[in-house]
């Protein structure tokens, strides 16, 4: 993993479990024990549903940039049906609260994606790799005689 893919998961993971934590105590209070552990389980399947479709689509890009676009539209559907269906496994559990489950898993999912789009915002990736460009240039350049 690259310094700025590192960077980039970083900046979305921390403002996720700071949210999660939230609302975790939140859930706790308002709906108990079950409430704060349906608050941890809707916060830890964010950050593994997320973390893990970064990851993927970080090494699409770098291996087949051509199917990049293709594959983010690929992999926030097979999240979103991921999510489903864990949603239908556990929609009768007495586990821990489904409300709030729901709206950690909600408010953790938002956070992930504002934080993941401003660190991308803020990122300082080059489009074009100097080094090549150089080695290009020193190509082509040929003999002044």
């Amino acid at each position: 993993m690259q310094s700025n893919d590192a960077r980039l998961l970083l900046h979305a993971a921390v403002p996720t479990v700071a949210a999660g934590a939230v609302a975790v105590a939140v859930s706790g209070l308002v709906a108990g024990v079950t409430g704060a552990i349906g608050g941890v389980v809707g916060t830890v399947l964010v950050l593994l549903v997320m973390g893990a479709g970064l990851f993927a689509l970080q090494q699409t890009a770098k291996k087949l940039p051509q199917l990049f676009q293709m594959m983010g539209l690929l992999l926030y559907t097979v999240q979103i049906l991921f999510v489903l269906v864990f949603l239908i496994a556990f929609k009768d559990t007495t586990l821990f609260d489904t409300k709030a489950f729901a709206f950690t898993l909600l408010a953790a999912t938002l956070v992930w994606i504002a934080a993941q789009t401003r660190g991308h915002m803020k990122a300082k990736i080059l489009y074009v790799d100097p080094d090549s460009a150089k080695a290009e240039t020193a190509e082509t350049a040929g003999s002044p005689t």
